[in-house]
């Protein structure tokens, strides 16, 4: 009687692994689901300030909100928004759509290192960690392009 029990404990152990492998397997349709790239710092002309540009995809089916940029590059990192006039101000938050995309570039959004402890040149990199509403911390490894540096759209 022991074979008949063992073999049924173990389809039991099988049938349950199954199971478990087509739950780990299927992936989640709810929350964001974020993607950076793009990024560059552009070489600053002044040795205070700098500003760089990314671009965050979505591909989840609920928004998330970009809610603030750290960077050891500065003592302060903030987004801003640059106005019809050329004139920027400090921008909120920024909703990054499910099914979209958030674009950080020239003449728009972009960020602002304010303070900077040193000031970055061509072919260094720059590091900054994008936090967000709902989803876990995102670290950018961000090369610095030239001040004429335009990227390709």
């Amino acid at each position: 009687m022991r074979r008949p029990a063992a073999a049924l404990a173990a389809l039991a152990l099988a049938a349950a692994g199954t199971a478990a492998c087509a739950s780990d397997t299927e992936e989640t349709p709810d929350g964001p689901r974020l993607a950076v790239s793009g990024a560059y710092v552009k070489e600053p002309p002044m040795s205070d300030m700098a500003a760089g540009y990314f671009t965050i995809a979505n591909t989840g089916r609920d928004d998330d909100t970009l809610t603030g940029v750290t960077s050891d590059l500065a003592k302060h990192v903030t987004v801003h928004t640059t106005k019809p006039n050329g004139a920027m101000a400090e921008a909120g938050p920024l909703t990054v759509p499910a099914g979209g995309r958030l674009v950080l570039s020239t003449g728009g959004y972009h960020v602002m290192f304010i303070g900077l402890a040193r000031k970055p040149v061509t072919g260094e990199t720059v590091t900054m960690t994008l936090r967000f509403a709902t989803s876990s911390p995102v670290t950018v490894q961000a090369p610095v392009r030239p001040a004429s540096y335009r990227p390709a759209r």
